[in-house]
């Protein structure tokens, strides 16, 4: 898939609140810190249209980016961040939990899970009320360049044995840097095929 438009449409406080023009989503999300706003600004190839931030927690509402004019790209904010006080984190697990739970336009979950690494229960906690729910996912490994790769895959190997004793069979993966690029072609594939199955 060749992306040749990437935009910034609208800031939501709640799933009601999100577009309603039917076009499918594809929702981005993981552990504060792992790299999300990185590996989207990668995959549109727009600098700074995601925001980065050395401070976690940055992302607090469900943000919708249209690209191609064809399909939503979904920001959603990160799990996982301490220093919230626990109001902000029981707002954020309702908001959560209503968009996965009643979104219909919600095509694909990336859960974003960071290769360097070993599985997080917070990882596994979230991949399985995704797969309990019947919210279709991938799980997504980024920064795979940071690590020598015997160990980013050995983390890997860690997290496919820990999710085979939730599920019978595991959700696709794929590895991913927003360094190098690497994984981009593979990820815009996947979201170009389920956009052609929708067409059928």
């Amino acid at each position: 898939m060749k992306i040749s438009s990437a935009v910034f449409t609208v800031s939501s406080p709640n799933w009601r609140k999100c577009p309603q023009d039917g076009r499918p989503e594809y929702a981005f999300i993981g552990r504060s810190n792992v790299g999300k706003s990185s590996l989207i600004n990668m995959l549109t190839g727009v600098k700074g249209l995601a925001k980065t931030s050395g401070r976690p927690g940055k992302t607090q509402l469900i943000n919708h980016f249209l690209i191609n004019n064809e399909w939503y790209l979904v920001d959603l904010p990160g799990y996982g961040y301490a220093r919230t006080s626990k109001s902000s984190r029981d707002a954020w697990g309702t908001m959560m939990r209503d968009y996965f739970l009643h979104r219909e336009e919600l095509t694909n979950t990336y859960v974003l899970v960071d290769s360097r690494l070993k599985p997080q229960r917070i990882d596994l906690d979230f991949i399985a009320f995704l797969g309990q729910n019947g919210v279709p996912l991938t799980v997504v490994f980024t920064k795979t360049d940071k690590e020598k790769q015997r160990e980013v895959m050995g983390n890997i190997k860690l997290m496919k044995q820990e999710l085979e004793q939730m599920w019978e069979e595991l959700p696709p993966m794929l590895l991913t840097s927003s360094a190098t690029g690497y994984g981009r072609d593979a990820l815009l594939d996947q979201i170009e095929t389920i956009n052609l199955s929708l067409k059928e």
